[in-house]
């Protein structure tokens, strides 16, 4: 028994340690990887942490631009905003009381979180958190930009938007061309139709 016991023992240990390898040189595969084609994760999410912070301060500078009460120049933009809303929101100044803006953006950011979960074929458990996290805070996003300024609204919804168009434009393969995107593998020659295929497909087909 005791020597079974042993033996056991020994085998846990061998497959550790080609585990603890393994992992070793798939890192240093990737790395290699990484090196030869210039394409580390970090540049491709440079972009985010560069509009994250432009996207708050923005914020906060329409939020302070709206409720300016004591600065005469601040005071001069605000009572601007208060007059040059459209249709529903004549004053940028308030919130939506509609909740027409709040409510778009976040059935716009849940169809783009939607967009970039259905490129792939199975997400991973980090990507499946992080999808679920994000969807959370779109639905989060309605009742705070409910009762912000109008023009913080305004100024989320239209950034939504153009995240929106640029998901949507980037698949096309006429502009991938003209932008000399290269072309992957797992690129489609019709990325709408099986983009509208996927969706009917998760959200309208019967089981």
């Amino acid at each position: 028994m005791f020597q079974i016991h042993l033996g056991t023992l020994s085998s846990c240990q061998y497959n550790l340690y080609e585990t603890f390898h393994f992992r070793k040189n798939m890192k240093r595969i990737i790395s290699e990887l990484y090196v030869r084609d210039n394409c580390h994760p970090f540049k491709a999410s440079l972009l985010i942490w560069v509009q994250l912070p432009l996207w708050v301060f923005i914020s906060i500078a329409l939020r302070n631009l709206s409720l300016a009460a004591s600065d005469s120049s601040a005071v001069s933009v605000a009572q601007n905003l208060s007059v040059g809303g459209v249709l529903w929101f004549p004053d940028m100044t308030l919130p939506d009381s509609t909740w027409i803006m709040p409510i778009s953006l976040g059935l716009i950011n849940l169809l783009i979180v939607e967009i970039v979960a259905l490129r792939r074929t199975e997400l991973s458990k980090f990507q499946k958190c992080v999808t679920y996290m994000i969807r959370g805070f779109s639905v989060l996003m309605v009742p705070i930009a409910a009762t912000v300024p109008s023009s913080m609204a305004l100024y989320w919804l239209t950034s939504s938007c153009v995240g929106l168009g640029q998901n949507l434009l980037l698949r096309a393969p006429n502009l991938r061309t003209l932008c000399r995107i290269p072309k992957m593998k797992s690129d489609s020659d019709t990325p709408f139709r099986d983009l509208s295929a996927a969706f009917l497909a998760k959200y309208f087909s019967r089981k």
